[in-house]
C-alpha cells in the first residue's frame, strides 16, 4: 500500500519508527497538501480526533501515543476520501457554527462561517424588537442559521423553509440536538411559506452564477447540493424571487436579511432598488472585506 492509494506510507517494519499520533499527523498533513486541501493539517487532525472519539486539542497531549491499527485503518480511509474531496464535514457527520456542532449530510450545505455575520444582524435585531416578532428563514438547509438565533434570542418565534425534505429533515434534528425544536415551526416549500407577516426574513439563498459553478473547488462542485448553490445564469434568480415575497410579507418596518457573493452584490442591490415597498439599507461586509449582506425595510 502505497501514499497515493491511502494517505499514509506503507506499514513500517519493526526496524521503522511507530506510528504514533504525532508522526501521522505530520505525514497526512503533507499528504493532504500535495492534494491540494486548503487546511490540511486542520483536516488530519479533524479526522483523527472523530476516529479516535476525543477533541481536537486532546491530539495535543497524546502526540507520542501510538495509534492502534484499527484505529489508523479507519482513518486512512477517511484520508483517502478527504484526498478525493469529499468534505471533512461530510465525513465526520458534522460542523461547528456559531460555536454549535451541527449535523450535516451531502442534502445540505456544509455551513460556512462567513454565514455567522448573518445570524449576528439577526440576533441584533430580534433582540431591539418585543417579545414574539416573527422571523423566518429561507432556504434553511441544515438549519444552522435558525438554531443558532433561536438560542440567543428565547422570546423569538421563528419558521424555517426548505424545498427538500431531506434538508427539513437534518435541520429538524438539529433542532431538536440544541433543544430549540418547540420554538422552530420548519416547512417544506419553495421559499416563503403561507403565513406572516414577518418582522425579519434571513436567508442563505443560492448566489452561485451557471458560469461560476465549474471554478469552484472540487469539494464543494462535486459533493455539495448544486441546488443549493447555482441560482441561474444571474446568481440572483432567487434572490429577486426572495426580494419580491418579503416585500410583500413583512410588516411595516420589517426587516430583510440576505447573504450573497462579491460577485453578484450590485444585481442583489438593484433587485431591492426596485421595489418601491423596500427601503435599501447598507450592505454589511464580512471580516475578509468583502460585502456580504444585503438589506432593506419595508416601508
Amino acid at each position: 500500500m502505497n501514499a497515493s492509494d491511502a494517505g499514509e506510507p506503507a506499514t513500517p517494519g519493526a526496524a521503522e519508527a511507530p506510528w504514533t499520533v504525532g508522526r501521522l499527523l505530520t505525514w497526512t498533513t503533507g499528504w493532504l497538501a500535495s492534494r491540494g486541501s486548503e487546511s490540511p493539517r486542520l483536516d488530519a487532525e479533524v479526522l483523527l480526533a472523530h476516529v479516535r472519539a476525543c477533541p481536537r486539542i486532546a491530539l495535543y497531549t497524546a502526540f507520542g501515543e501510538t495509534v492502534p491499527d484499527g484505529e489508523r485503518a479507519r482513518f486512512r480511509d477517511l484520508v483517502r476520501r478527504r484526498g478525493a474531496g469529499e468534505p471533512v464535514a461530510y465525513l465526520v457527520g458534522h460542523r461547528e457554527f456559531f460555536s454549535l456542532a451541527f449535523s450535516v449530510s451531502p442534502a445540505v450545505l456544509v455551513p460556512r462561517p462567513e454565514t455567522e455575520g448573518l445570524v449576528v444582524r439577526a440576533i441584533d435585531l430580534c433582540r431591539a424588537a418585543p417579545p414574539g416578532m416573527r422571523l423566518l428563514d429561507v432556504g434553511t438547509g441544515s438549519g444552522a442559521i435558525a438554531v443558532a438565533i433561536a438560542k440567543h434570542v428565547t422570546t423569538a418565534r421563528l419558521v424555517a423553509t426548505d424545498i427538500s425534505p431531506e434538508a427539513i429533515a437534518v435541520a429538524r434534528d438539529n433542532a431538536g440536538r440544541h433543544g430549540v425544536a418547540d420554538r422552530i415551526e420548519f416547512v417544506t416549500c419553495d421559499l416563503v411559506p403561507s403565513g406572516g407577516p414577518w418582522d425579519v426574513v434571513v436567508s442563505n439563498p443560492p448566489y452561485v452564477r451557471e458560469d461560476e459553478f465549474p471554478s469552484l473547488p472540487p469539494d464543494v462542485r462535486l459533493h455539495e447540493p448544486r441546488t443549493a448553490l447555482v441560482a441561474g445564469p444571474t446568481g440572483v434568480e432567487v434572490v429577486i424571487r426572495l426580494v419580491d415575497a418579503a416585500a410583500r410579507s413583512l410588516v411595516p418596518g420589517g426587516w430583510l436579511l440576505v447573504e450573497i457573493g462579491p460577485n453578484v452584490v450590485a444585481a442583489a442591490e438593484a433587485a431591492i432598488a426596485a421595489r418601491t415597498e423596500l427601503a435599501p439599507e447598507p450592505t454589511l461586509r464580512d471580516l475578509a472585506g468583502h460585502p456580504r449582506i444585503v438589506q432593506a425595510r419595508r416601508r
